[in-house]
């Protein structure tokens, strides 16, 4: 049977062809899209079913999508797994060296999700970097009412507030009167009692500053429209596709709708892809390293994996360890009275991650009753017993 391996860049893709006796002439293509198109024409007529490609940047996207849909055996591989020695290189031999490894069957794909999961995570990630994006555009409006001498953020727990937008509001309206502008803020009666919050709201706004604030604070609305419309379209995809699964997710203390939504989008939603709990936690990059060379291990630090899930699992680790009685908060007390609280950290997210892993592929909420919570009692009696233990020592001792 003929392989191909593809050797892709930026501007061209290398194609050789082997049945298991000798190559091909290896052609060069462009990525243009109608060349990745004749190359799939060279493949069909060749009689080539299976094509393996290294994970190159995102240049392989385009190359995939194509490919996928003439319905070939597509394999997509770690380029760190079939790297050539140094010395021995070319682009011609690369390509070569991936369809001889594909035809004797010594490559290991990488999950690629389908397409309805490739949309998803567009849109996850997407929503990601516009909330870093909103977070920095508050930041700015801050620093220019800083410039101005008005402090409203010394007197606010969050600039992520409804007050706070309603006092830029009123100052790119032309607003200045510190009492008017205290009675936009919500709450906040201490500052306003002792007179804080007047003087914090007092400043010297100029024209140019007024023109700067409104300049952000359209970026800001613009930000926000467009994380409504990403959440929108998130939750259509999940409700149309994946409602069970979003659903049995968000029973994990935790795990918001939003985080339901990433968590699905990363993984695929269909767990029949990772063996067990232990490949799921190690593609995500939230396991100890096996490093161990004549009896010493050289590092347990945890692997690389997926960037964004695992950021996601340290937030959604956060918010469990905060949920009183959960069986999170217990194991987060427990590991940071022996490791340090990131350490104990990224174990709770390890711990979610097979949680999820079994509420996943077993279709069953989560049930706190099945996980054992931790009881002061217990550790109360050991050290009764620790202390009776040392007492018999003491006693043949003297």
């Amino acid at each position: 049977m003929k392989v191909c391996g593809l050797d892709v860049h930026k501007d061209t893709i290398f194609c050789a062809i082997y049945n298991g006796k000798s190559y091909s002439e290896v052609k060069e293509f462009s990525t243009l899209t109608p060349e990745i198109v004749k190359m799939c024409d060279y493949l069909k007529s060749e009689g080539v079913k299976r094509v393996a490609m290294e994970s190159t940047s995102t240049y392989w996207i385009p190359v995939w999508d194509i490919l996928y849909q003439l319905e070939f055996e597509l394999m997509l591989v770690n380029p760190f797994l079939i790297k050539q020695m140094p010395g021995r290189k070319s682009d011609v031999k690369d390509a070569q060296w991936i369809a001889c490894l594909l035809h004797k069957g010594l490559l290991r794909g990488s999950f690629v999700p389908n397409p309805i999961i490739q949309e998803l995570r567009t849109y996850t990630r997407s929503y990601t970097k516009l909330q870093a994006q909103k977070a920095r555009c508050l930041t700015q409006m801050d620093r220019i009412l800083i410039r101005c001498g008005i402090h409203l953020s010394s007197c606010v727990s969050s600039l992520n507030t409804k007050s706070v937008i309603n006092v830029i509001n009123a100052l790119i309206a032309g607003e200045s009167d510190p009492d008017s502008l205290s009675k936009l803020v919500y709450g906040n009666k201490a500052n306003k009692t002792s007179g804080k919050l007047k003087q914090a709201l007092t400043g010297n706004l100029k024209a140019h500053h007024i023109l700067e604030l409104s300049w952000k604070k359209q970026e800001y609305d613009l930000v926000e429209k467009q994380l409504s419309e990403c959440l929108s379209r998130m939750e259509s995809i999940c409700r149309a596709h994946y409602n069970n699964e979003l659903e049995l997710l968000q029973t994990i203390p935790g795990i918001s709708l939003v985080s339901a939504i990433t968590l699905i989008a990363e993984t695929g939603g269909d767990m029949k892809v990772f063996e067990n709990s232990s490949k799921l936690t190690g593609w995500a990059g939230l396991r100890p390293r096996n490093d161990e060379s004549a009896g010493k291990y050289k590092s347990t630090a945890t692997t690389k994996g997926n960037k964004y899930l695992r950021t996601i699992l340290v937030q959604i680790a956060w918010a469990a360890v905060r949920t009183k009685r959960s069986f999170f908060m217990e194991k987060f007390n427990r590991l940071a009275m022996r490791k340090s609280k990131k350490k104990a950290l990224i174990a709770v997210a390890r711990k979610i991650l097979v949680v999820t892993w079994n509420v996943l592929q077993k279709k069953n909420a989560y049930n706190p009753t099945l996980i054992p919570i931790y009881d002061p009692e217990k550790l109360v009696n050991r050290l009764k017993y620790h202390q009776a233990e040392l007492e018999k020592v003491r006693k043949l001792i003297e």
